[in-house]
């Protein structure tokens, strides 16, 4: 009997901690609010200063510190840990910052962002300088990659979307207006086209002009007509699209010169201005130029398709050199983009200043995305799991990376955006050869519908 009144006592909390292991597991988002925040907050008060010691990140005091401990008290006096803040949590993790002792600095808290992490009992532990002198600490309490959701908090503008997000549980925004220019790569089933719908719907709620290139026979934009002033489907509708947005930009050049009194002869490259100094009832609308597949650009089989490729790779080049300032921006998307595709692919690639790696089939594919901007996030790029799509690795040419993965949004429901968006494409008369065709709706019958009479004996 008293067995039995034992093994019901303890039934219930070998319930509990089992219901909490499994919803770990299972319910991360659930089970980090009302279990693991108060865990961690505990760890994190109790070992402040013996895991800032363990780590090394604690000073010797100063003299009139130190005088004043063995003054008052005959204890020995211990190095001092960077005074902690307030400890901020969120549906994610937790915020803090630290004012960093004299002689620290962020780099010295970032190398030991894995130890904070096991001694807090935490997914991971992200630094960010704040101000001199001042670190934010995050810590996330679950892998928030693993099931995306986006924060309901975003900050977007003017050529600024939310698009994805990073690992350590913020938005990742993609700005026009600060990177101009990227190249997603990716292999098949990694996550491209997802990075790629993603973004261009939610420009479509925008006044922005969206042109696509989709030499896949339009398998991957054709979607997503309605929204698009301008469709290229194959190499030979590039080739006479690529000249009439370099005209455009020529003519926007044009525009800057006779509003700032700029002689007509001036070369381009000269102009250090741009369209967003014009009066807003003047200023055309901004471009963003999709290129899905671009290297069914560069590959050739003829002499006379080897010409072609040549000026197009030119174009392609002029608008990622000068067409910031015009307000035309470009999203480059491929498997591979390395020298083997023919003359002119590393220069334009070069003029690519974001960078965006999904998970690619060699090191190879890793390095010519992030090898020239930061060799160390190849690695990152290369352990990206087959079953994980989505997930990339993003940087630009200030050698910062991160990872980040794209929330899934089915075609079916981005094709409704963009024909719900169809009224906001801006009309740019250049452009209007190149409008794609856009079927219409089919209209259900309204009426009775007649039915079939019963067969009888």
């Amino acid at each position: 009997m008293t067995d039995l009144v034992t093994l019901a006592e303890l039934g219930g909390p070998l319930a509990a901690i089992g219901g909490a292991a499994y919803a770990r597991h299972a319910h991360p988002a659930a089970y980090w609010p009302t279990v693991g925040l108060p865990l961690s907050v505990a760890r994190l008060l109790a070992s402040y200063s013996s895991t800032m010691d363990a780590c090394g990140l604690t000073v010797s005091p100063a003299r009139w510190r130190a005088l004043a401990v063995r003054a008052t008290t005959r204890r020995e006096v211990r190095p001092v840990p960077p005074r902690r803040g307030m400890i901020w949590p969120t549906t994610t993790g937790l915020r803090m910052r630290l004012r960093l002792a004299p002689g620290q600095e962020p780099a010295d808290v970032a190398a030991s962002a894995e130890r904070l992490r096991h001694a807090w009992g935490v997914h991971a532990v992200h630094v960010r300088d704040v101000k001199p002198g001042v670190v934010e600490l995050r810590l996330v309490g679950f892998d928030v990659l693993r099931k995306v959701r986006m924060p309901r908090r975003l900050d977007s503008g003017p050529l600024q979307v939310p698009v994805a997000l990073r690992e350590d549980a913020t938005a990742f925004v993609r700005d026009y207006r600060t990177v101009p220019h990227e190249l997603v790569l990716g292999a098949t089933l990694s996550g491209k086209s997802m990075y790629l719908r993603n973004l261009l719907t939610r420009l479509a709620a925008q006044p922005v002009v969206l042109v696509g290139i989709d030499c896949k026979r339009g398998v991957e934009l054709a979607p997503f007509a309605p929204r698009l002033s301008a469709l290229a489907t194959d190499p030979d509708q590039a080739a006479e699209l690529l000249p009439a947005l370099v005209k455009e930009m020529e003519d926007r050049y044009d525009l800057i010169k006779a509003r700032q009194g700029i002689a007509p002869c001036t070369p381009e490259e000269l102009i250090t201005s741009d369209v967003w100094g014009l009066p807003e009832d003047e200023r055309p609308a901004p471009i963003v130029l999709f290129i899905d597949e671009v290297a069914e650009l560069f590959l050739v089989a003829t002499r006379k398709e080897e010409e072609r490729r040549d000026e197009m790779v030119t174009q392609l080049i002029r608008l990622a050199q000068l067409g910031r300032a015009a307000g035309i921006y470009l999203e480059v998307c491929g498997q591979r983009f390395g020298s083997e595709l023919g003359k002119g692919a590393t220069m334009l690639r070069a003029q690519l200043t974001g960078r965006v790696c999904h998970r690619v089939n060699d090191e190879a594919s890793a390095k010519m995305a992030l090898g020239d901007i930061a060799p160390e996030a190849v690695l990152a790029a290369c352990a990206i799991a087959p079953e994980l799509p989505g997930l990339a690795v993003v940087g630009d040419t200030s050698g910062g990376w991160s990872r980040i993965r794209t929330p899934y949004l089915s075609l079916a429901d981005a094709a409704a955006t963009c024909r719900a968006t169809a009224h906001l494409a801006p009309d740019v008369p250049a452009l209007d050869p190149f409008r794609p065709y856009v079927p219409p709706l089919p209209v259900e019958a309204s009426g009775p519908v007649a039915t079939a009479r019963p067969v009888t004996e």
